[in-house]
Formats: C-alpha cells, structure tokens, sequence
C-alpha cells in the first residue's frame, strides 16, 4: 500500500530533449559560416555539408542568409540549419519565418528567450561567467555558447563551468581549432562551433570550396571520434 501510495505521488519523467538539441549533441559541431554574398554563402554551405557536416549556423550579417535558409532547408530537410548573431526579437521572428530550427548569440537576449518559450525553435545564447550560465539557464535557455571560450581558457573553462552546471549542455565557440574538438567534449562540452576551422578565409576568398569541403570532413571525422 504505501509503495502503491509512493508511485501516485512521483514525479513525472523529464520530457525528452529538442529534437534541434539532440541533433547538436550527436553532431559535436556547429560549422559558423560568414559570407560576403548569398551566392558564395550557399556554395561554401553544400560544400560543408559535402564534408559531412550536419548542424550548420550562417550569421546574420550575410547578405541574404534568409533565402539561403529556405533554400538549405528544402534542399536538406534531414539536417539542421541556424542563424547566428541574432541580438533583437525582430530579426529571431524574421530567422524563424525563414525556417531556422536554431538561434545563437553572443550574449544572452532575454526578450528572445521569452519570445521562444514553448517554441520548438532552440535558443543558445551566448555566456561567459558562471552567474551568467546560472541566468540564461534559469531564463529557460536549453543549452548555452560558452564565449569567447579561448580567451577564458579554452576547454580548462568548460570543464571548470560543467564542475557546478553537469545538467547545463555548453556549446565552445571562439578561436575552436579541428585539432582541439576532443579536447573541448572530453571536458565536458556538447559540440563546439567551427568557423575559420572550416570556412578557411583564403578558401572562402579564392572560392575553394573542394578545400572547405575537406576541412568540414576532417572536423566531422575528429567531432565522430570524440563522441565515441
């Protein structure tokens, strides 16, 4: 009887993770692209994903990130694509209304994470300070950007972050080379966001996208190891 008693009174189980965060956390990166056009923006993005690469965020400021979006979406409906520096309400709606299935900024914007709330849609703002993770996490973030991660000390900070937050899923983003993805998950991080480290900036100016492609495929193989 009182076991029967016990069990009316447990609490639910947790709900399941956002399919958005799941995807992040299988993948290990986020591959950032910036680009100077939305031509070049879509050409670097196929050769990316080419290289494997599954989880892709192209920042705001490229000239027509939204219609590369769409595109990438219809194109790809299987992987998951994000808009970056996102820092107002106005241009999240406009992201979302474009098909992003994530938002990232450099800080934490609590006017968006209101705005989201119950949205499928995964916010990752951006922190620094343990008050901060503590903040964003308590404001209904489901995962946060640790940045600029290798000015605070690089996966020593992770693991130092994740000692007080375990439940906390930290994304590593700034200054993150191919080389040190292990590194930054065995520390504790989720994925980590790639962005010279794959959209190499004499790749990008000389159009080289076979390169971009082998250095996307090169992160995908050392983010693969890591999660294993």
């Amino acid at each position: 009887m009182a076991l029967a008693s016990l069990s009316l009174f447990s609490p639910p189980p947790p709900p399941p993770p956002p399919k958005t965060l799941t995807a992040i956390q299988n993948s290990g990166v986020i591959a950032c692209l910036r680009a100077h056009d939305g031509k070049t923006a879509m050409d670097a993005a196929s050769a990316a994903l080419r290289g494997g690469i599954s989880v892709l965020e192209i920042v705001m400021s490229t000239p027509g990130v939204l219609e590369v979006i769409k595109d990438l979406r219809k194109d790809h409906p299987s992987l998951t694509f994000g808009v970056g520096t996102i820092l107002n309400v106005e241009d999240a709606r406009k992201a979302v209304k474009a098909g992003a299935q994530f938002l990232m900024s450099p800080c934490s914007v609590t006017e968006i994470l209101l705005e989201l709330e119950g949205s499928e849609i995964l916010y990752i703002p951006g922190v620094m300070t343990p008050t901060e993770v503590l903040l964003a996490y308590n404001a209904g973030a489901k995962i946060v950007k640790v940045y600029p991660v290798s000015l605070l000390g690089g996966e020593k900070y992770i693991s130092a972050l994740k000692k007080p937050f375990p439940h906390v899923p930290m994304v590593a983003s700034q200054g993150v080379t191919t080389e040190s993805i292990g590194r930054y998950i065995e520390a504790g991080a989720s994925a980590v966001v790639l962005s010279d480290a794959i959209f190499d900036k004499g790749a990008m100016q000389q159009r080289s996208f076979d390169e971009i492609e082998r250095l996307a495929s090169c992160a995908v193989l050392q983010a693969n190891q890591a999660i294993k």
